[in-house]
């Protein structure tokens, strides 16, 4: 049976959620193997000239030995898992899109966060196709217009859900998973992408 699909319907935004691609005991057995198997790095970034250690784990995978930039760290890439490997496979079957690499972020408790930002490096293409798994705690995850910081909307990232970015997105919207005062366990998601 396909999963649920949602669409939702915003100027210059293009999006699909599936809020149960997978299943409960699925979506918790795949979080324990993936926090298990992942060599979860605490790297640092550069944000306005200053250093600064990224406040979530994280770790880059691809089939091909292309890196990855943003905030002027540059990621080699290590070798697909099997089980990453398997998950890229089901998103692939859901998206028809072939994806390349997968950014895995570990967010340890609620103050682990990632700031507002656009997919929109060049390695990345002209529209880029960003599919994003969630397992583990559920987090609220917010989206703002580029040019008027006031528009804004924001969804909660369930265990299982798979956010699907595409089209126009990262050209006119930003996003976020602010930081909770709310006691958080730790949260995975992975982020397929294309690295051109």
């Amino acid at each position: 049976m396909p999963a649920l699909q949602e669409r939702i319907s915003i100027e210059n935004i293009e999006l699909a959620f599936y809020p149960a691609f997978y299943k409960e005991a699925e979506a918790r057995n795949l979080f324990r193997d993936l926090r298990d198997e992942i060599d979860w790095k605490h790297q640092k970034i550069n944000v306005f000239g200053k250093e600064y250690r990224q406040p979530r784990l994280t770790n880059f995978y691809a089939e091909n030995d292309f890196s990855y930039t943003y905030s002027n760290l540059k990621m080699q890439p290590e070798a697909f898992n099997g089980t990453l490997e398997r998950v890229k496979r089901k998103v692939e079957d859901r998206t028809e899109v072939h994806f390349t690499s997968c950014l895995a972020n570990l967010y340890r408790d609620g103050q682990d966060s990632n700031g507002w930002h656009s997919d929109d490096e060049k390695e990345l293409g002209h529209n880029p196709v960003i599919a994003s798994l969630s397992l583990g705690a559920t987090r609220r995850f917010k989206f703002r217009r580029k040019d008027n910081h006031r528009k804004q909307f924001e969804m909660d990232l369930s265990p299982g859900s798979l956010l699907i970015m595409k089209g126009e997105t990262q050209h006119f919207w930003q996003h976020q998973l602010p930081k909770t005062r709310q006691r958080k366990d730790p949260r995975i998601n992975l982020t397929f992408r294309v690295i051109k």
